[in-house]
């Protein structure tokens, strides 16, 4: 059987498409290179007059950038290592074991999914302040200067648990045929053994998926990182770190600095999504097909 010829319009629309989503980056990028006064010219030059350094050696400057670095990088990997951890656990367990109120469970698990994740930031913030025995609160969580939103775990107590990547987990475990569980344990192995040697590394692709969607998630999270940063500025992370380098009095001349942050902060986005690309892609052909 001859395969089936592409239409030539579907080559015009695919590159149409990855234009439209280059352009962007690609703007961000020249834009970091502009001198101030090039940023606000009429008509908008997409190049720069002259590739000027400056604007990175600025950020770096004004920036307490490897603390800023260390932050985002602390809040990032914390969460995708408890992320993966508990999706999978937990996804195994709704998939693959017998247990009273399991569909109940696995119900409440997707109404999560159902509420904007800024509904639950008052709460967070509060429930991490009152935080009993931390912080100078007594057990009631009364009479402290902050609690836990002054320590390393308020950047990821809130993330370290996804509905949606229990949800994705337990949707792949499904499809792994119980015969292959049922001869792991007759070779004496428990659910613990089970879990981690039979299904995690038969989940391998969707956990680089789920892994990768994390870390850009939290990566990019600006909401929380500046809440906690007005309790304890050394709490900081790099997205919100580079909104101070935008002046509030002329921000068209300020704007060349913060792209230039923007590229700083997407080069290891793009170096991690480049290193597990294959996985991705491949993670999300399973997902269609299950």
């Amino acid at each position: 059987m001859k395969p089936r010829k592409v239409p030539w319009f579907s080559y015009l629309l695919v590159i149409g498409g990855a234009v439209l989503m280059v352009l962007p980056f690609a703007d961000m990028f020249f834009t970091s290179f502009k001198k101030p006064g090039e940023f606000g010219m009429l008509p908008y030059q997409f190049l720069p007059g002259s590739f000027d350094t400056r604007n990175y050696a600025d950020a770096f400057s004004q920036l307490d950038m490897p603390k800023l670095f260390f932050n985002s990088v602390l809040m990032t990997a914390v969460c995708v290592l408890s992320v993966l951890i508990t999706s999978s656990m937990a996804g195994y367990a709704l998939a693959k074991l017998r247990f009273k109120g399991r569909a109940a469970l696995f119900r409440f698990v997707l109404a999560t999914m159902m509420f904007p994740p800024f509904l639950f930031l008052i709460p967070d913030f509060l429930i991490l302040a009152h935080w009993p025995g931390v912080g100078g609160n007594d057990l009631a969580g009364r009479d402290g200067y902050g609690g836990l939103m002054t320590t390393y775990g308020a950047l990821f107590l809130p993330f370290l648990v996804s509905g949606f990547g229990i949800f994705l987990m337990r949707q792949f475990i499904v499809s792994i045929p119980d015969e292959v569980l049922e001869a792991a344990r007759m070779d004496g192995a428990g659910e613990w053994r089970t879990w981690w040697s039979v299904v995690v590394p038969q989940t391998k692709p969707a956990l680089i998926t789920l892994g990768l969607l994390t870390f850009v998630g939290v990566w990019n999270e600006y909401i929380w990182p500046l809440m906690i940063s007005t309790v304890n500025p050394d709490l900081m992370t790099l997205p919100v770190g580079i909104q101070l380098l935008q002046s509030q009095l002329d921000p068209t001349r300020t704007q060349p600095l913060v792209m230039a942050g923007l590229v700083i902060s997407t080069v290891p986005v793009l170096l991690v999504f480049l290193l597990f690309q294959k996985y991705y892609v491949r993670g999300m052909m399973l997902s269609g097909m299950k």
